[in-house]
């Protein structure tokens, strides 16, 4: 396997795991929890989702060919709670039509969620090994595709990370853990060393976990 090649694959199993990652944390959370922001400064679960959709949109489709920040983009809406935003500030308990409205919304965030990784793995899948050294822009400024798949690779985990940080604070005492549990790193590093020396992505193991 040459370098171009383990490189295509370990982007795509990377944006594979920061897409599960994501997955497994809003999936701890009850719908309401994914709309919450704790103050005006501050991005909802929501609109970190709705601003990784509007990114992944404008930079992957027709990666190849186009300007990666699209006419049609309008980023300052991504952060507007405005759009798709429930009808509902807190769950009231009892109302079947608000329980309704929030799994409606949490549907819609999951729809978005979906289509902007959609886009993007179909943009990975139809590179090859001698796009990598390809100029592509993004708002004009020329890299090449290596460097474009970094820059979104890095741009998504951090988003993620946002993601994560926020549902374990939401969650609080019944999260469950994504990584080496507390106090379990020793247990965790035993268990890797009693194993014979391989060579594989780190994410082999993770999204089986992820599961």
């Amino acid at each position: 396997m040459t370098p171009q090649e383990s490189f295509l694959i370990s982007a795509k199993k990377q944006f594979l795991y920061y897409k599960a990652l994501g997955e497994k944390a809003m999936n701890q959370l009850e719908a309401e929890q994914l709309f919450f922001n704790a103050n005006e400064d501050t991005n909802s679960i929501f609109i970190i989702v709705k601003h990784l959709h509007g990114n992944m949109l404008s930079r992957w489709t027709n990666f190849l060919t186009s300007d990666g920040e699209k006419e049609w983009r309008n980023r300052d809406s991504e952060f507007d709670a405005t759009s798709l935003k429930p009808s509902h500030p807190e769950l009231v308990s009892g109302s079947a039509e608000m329980v309704n409205q929030v799994q409606h919304d949490r549907d819609n965030l999951f729809k978005l969620w979906n289509e902007g990784w959609d886009c993007l793995f179909n943009a990975i899948d139809e590179l090859t090994p001698e796009h990598l050294s390809q100029i592509i822009y993004i708002r004009n400024e020329g890299q090449t595709i290596v460097e474009a798949i970094n820059r979104q690779l890095c741009h998504y985990s951090y988003h993620v990370g946002q993601i994560v940080f926020y549902a374990k604070m939401l969650k609080k005492t019944d999260w469950g853990s994504l990584s080496i549990p507390k106090n379990k790193s020793n247990a965790y590093n035993s268990d890797k060393f009693s194993k014979e020396k391989t060579i594989k992505n780190f994410t082999d193991d993770e999204l089986k976990k992820l599961k």
